[in-house]
């Protein structure tokens, strides 16, 4: 298995959010499942819906990047895209009755932050390894 910088980001990315969906079963007992309001994880706010996002984000990333570096790039960047998108709507869901995940502050800071890493990753390394995969 070849190291790239998307193997080696999905790999660590993946199992930290597997851990940390992991870990928020822990806190979230007695909560509602798509509650808006969520036990704290360290400074984030979770819920069990944000708990089972959090491991399928996981083993997504984590299995895309013992698959391949072609299979990492794309899961990087499809998650990365999905932190941006997740980021944005998170300004405008913290506070409101919309907000299933129990999102907070420190949840969009991290979001906008995994999706700058992950995008910068997936779109900027492996670029002519990833060519030559497909080709």
């Amino acid at each position: 298995m070849s190291q790239s910088p998307n193997r080696i980001v999905g790999t660590v990315f993946g199992a930290v959010y597997l851990l940390v969906g992991v870990a928020g079963f822990f806190v979230t007992s007695g909560v509602g499942f798509a509650s808006t309001e969520g036990e704290p994880l360290i400074l984030f706010e979770v819920n069990p819906l944000h708990n089972i996002v959090h491991l399928l984000i996981g083993v997504v990333l984590f299995f895309a990047a013992r698959s391949s570096v072609a299979a990492s790039r794309a899961a990087n960047t499809g998650v990365g895209a999905v932190y941006l998108l997740v980021g944005v709507l998170g300004l405008f869901l913290v506070g409101s009755g919309a907000n299933i995940l129990a999102l907070n502050g420190a949840d969009n800071v991290l979001h906008f932050a995994s999706a700058v890493l992950l995008l910068g990753v997936g779109l900027g390394a492996d670029r002519t390894a990833s060519a030559r995969a497909t080709a």
